[in-house]
């Protein structure tokens, strides 16, 4: 099976003198994802988690919505011309009754990066095609001082980070703060699917009381990712884009961007951020 980390060898340059030296690099492979036998997509990826990947995927396609609608994933032998697995192509079986999409070139994808859809095309998409909606009942309420603990937990939880410095996170939190899943990939866009996955195979969806903290930007898919699984709160430590902060006022979703230190900015849905006495006060960035 594919590595999650590689050892190359490097020179290395610093204040004037080389040396030559192992370094430790993140894997990267490409996964092709089937859907009852029949190519669907290929996404670069860390190997790990694969089946939880390309379930989480078809959750923000909106194929699947719970773990019963799966019959099985199996990584498919044969893959190469002689015959040999290399463990990067996945196929999903659904189960039966469940609606296959059509998949053909010209297939009308409404989210992926690679769809080619913007705009209130792909925001009337994800509102019409969401499975649940975002219902926090009674609301996820938490405050600054709770959101600016998270990235320092994420940061510490990062094993493979540690290794490499070269890996997106996406991690799971609780209203109360607790680190309840975190998956690292070489894309920011797996890392969150791979969250998203295992949530769907064990039965967790939608995650209505749940927090979703990634390392870099909030681009509109994965807001959409976070739509799409019923999670009500989406924080990043970078920029959120114009058309995420669009999908999170249509949908309810809160979406945090730099949060930094004790420092963020809430872009929508800031009824769930707790500003009680004690509160930092003009929060930005």
């Amino acid at each position: 099976m594919g590595r999650v980390t590689e050892r190359r060898r490097v020179l290395r340059i610093r204040e004037g003198g080389a040396s030559s030296r192992p370094d430790t690099l993140v894997g990267e492979e490409p996964l092709e994802i089937r859907l009852n036998g029949k190519p669907l997509a290929i996404t670069m990826r860390t190997p790990g988690d694969d089946f939880a990947l390309a379930a989480g995927f078809l959750v923000s396609e909106g194929v699947l919505s719970r773990a019963g609608d799966v019959a099985n994933i199996v990584y498919c032998a044969g893959a190469t011309q002689d015959g040999s697995n290399t463990y990067n192509v996945v196929d999903v079986r659904l189960a039966p009754g469940v609606p296959l999409p059509d998949i053909t070139l010209e297939r009308n994808v409404y989210t992926t990066s690679s769809c080619g859809l913007c705009g209130k095309a792909s925001l009337d998409a994800v509102r019409t095609t969401a499975p649940w909606p975002i219902a926090d009942t009674p609301p996820v309420r938490v405050t600054p001082e709770l959101l600016a603990a998270l990235p320092d937990q994420l940061r510490a939880a990062q094993q493979v980070f540690d290794r490499t410095g070269g890996l997106h996170a996406a991690g799971l939190f609780s209203p109360e703060g607790e680190l309840l899943d975190l998956r690292e990939d070489v894309g920011r866009h797996n890392a969150v699917d791979k969250l998203i996955g295992r949530a769907l195979r064990n039965g967790q969806l939608p995650l209505s009381r749940t927090i979703l903290l990634v390392s870099g930007r909030a681009s509109f898919e994965l807001a959409q990712k976070a739509v799409m699984a019923g999670i009500p709160l989406l924080a990043a430590v970078s920029a959120p884009s114009s058309l995420a902060v669009d999908l999170a006022t249509e949908t309810g979703l809160t979406l945090v961007g730099f949060l930094r230190g004790g420092s963020m900015n809430v872009y929508a849905g800031e009824q769930r951020i707790d500003l009680r006495a004690g509160a930092t006060a003009g929060v930005g960035t």
